[in-house]
């Protein structure tokens, strides 16, 4: 970490970045809180939206405190040091004309920095909400943020995107959080779903969504803030910022109409719900790749991760018999895994700078899979000696929105 001068910070990279930082939060506040409202019954709506609320509030806290600091600074190829533990040294000194940086990102104020890596942790965390809805304490969640965002996502992020991290030093190519943010929050979500159990009357009865507008809002806001996620990870106002958003657009559109081929073919009516899915399996899958493939690439990429998120959405599922409510392993965790595969066979050596290889990819998919797995449940078992992960069966049935916060929807 350094001090430089103001004056030789890149304006037009820092307008980026702000901005950037601003779509990615967009993307949890309100994108994932509508998404996953519109899918559940309703009377647990307000709950949802009020878990999504408390991942964010919480994850900004252990950011601030530590996460950042155990991520992003060089200590060792497995965790960070403590030198920005409760975001010390991040002072603006006028009287010095002087800002901290990162190394990582030398052309931009380090609480540029900082907050934009934030909106990461924060939407990792808010994704995982999606496979326990409706039946866990909103205690539980709280705790489940604050611990799992320190012990799972600092370390994960560390491994992959500190230049010393040793998944970095091995060549991983991750370009905005293939394995970091989907696979570690689909195999969390896996997890999660396994431990708090399934919903009273799961596969017994009909779960009617209580409104799949909401989804489609949702759905709106997530493929628009992605263009922060995605082009906001070049760090920079440049060619490889540009082409990270024309391809993220792409995959996203081929996701869509992917999936809707898919549940055409099988089930003789394309969704609503069908396509929402496919545009997000679509954005999912081209995150590790959006540096570093052509727009070809990204269609090829985007039409293979809407049938394989399809199927990770219904025959797996079946098979793995978890009541991954909002399906965050058939989504994320399936197309977090088909996206860093793939980016090991598409990835461009004339835009990366270097070329990918499978075998490295699969390694850190696997690495982050299994601490992913391990760490979580070490989380939800601490969890649930604290206060408990699920609500009674009079809460669950009532609806969590009474059951919880004592408030409900208006007729």
């Amino acid at each position: 970490m350094a001090l430089v001068p103001q004056a030789s910070l890149n304006g037009a990279d820092t307008a980026w970045l702000m901005t950037s930082t601003a779509l990615v939060l967009l993307m949890t506040l309100p994108g994932i809180a509508l998404f996953y409202a519109g899918m559940v019954r309703r009377k647990s709506v307000l709950n949802t939206m009020a878990s999504v609320l408390v991942v964010a509030a919480a994850v900004s806290i252990t950011w601030f405190a530590m996460g950042y600091s155990l991520a992003f600074t060089a200590c060792s190829s497995w965790l960070g040091g403590t030198s920005r533990f409760w975001f010390a040294g991040f002072d603006y000194l006028k009287e010095a004309g002087t800002v901290a940086v990162s190394h990582v990102a030398p052309n931009v104020p380090e609480s540029v920095y900082a907050m934009f890596q934030l909106t990461f942790a924060i939407i990792t965390c808010a994704l995982v909400v999606g496979s326990f809805v409706e039946r866990m304490r909103l205690s539980a969640v709280l705790w489940f943020a604050l611990l799992w965002s320190v012990l799972v996502y600092a370390p994960i992020a560390h491994w992959v995107w500190e230049p010393g991290g040793w998944l970095a030093q091995m060549g991983v190519l991750d370009f905005a959080g293939g394995s970091v943010v989907h696979v570690n929050a689909g195999v969390a979500g896996l997890v999660c779903a396994y431990a708090v159990g399934p919903r009273r009357g799961y596969g017994r009865e009909s779960f009617e969504p209580y409104s799949l507008a909401l989804t489609m809002v949702g759905a709106g806001l997530l493929w628009v803030g992605w263009f922060g996620f995605n082009a906001g990870s070049a760090v920079a106002a440049d060619g490889r910022a540009g082409l990270a958003m024309l391809v993220t657009h792409l995959a996203a559109a081929a996701g869509a109409l992917s999936w809707m081929i898919g549940e055409w073919t099988t089930r003789r009516s394309p969704s609503l719900l069908g396509l929402c899915s496919g545009l997000v399996a679509g954005l999912v899958a081209i995150t590790p790749a959006a540096g570093f493939v052509t727009p070809p690439a990204a269609v090829a990429i985007g039409l293979i991760a809407g049938l394989a998120c399809y199927w990770g959405a219904t025959a797996l599922k079946r098979v793995l018999r978890a009541d991954d409510s909002l399906d965050v392993f058939g989504v994320h965790g399936i197309g977090g895994i088909v996206g860093a595969l793939l980016t090991g066979v598409f990835a461009d050596s004339r835009i990366s700078g270097g070329t990918g290889h499978v075998g490295v990819q699969a390694l850190a998919i696997g690495a982050v899979a299994l601490y992913s797995a391990i760490g979580t449940g070490l989380v939800l078992l601490v969890v649930h000696i604290v206060v408990g992960l699920r609500v009674s069966d009079e809460t669950e049935a009532v609806g969590l929105d009474l059951g919880q916060q004592r408030e409900r929807i208006g007729t």
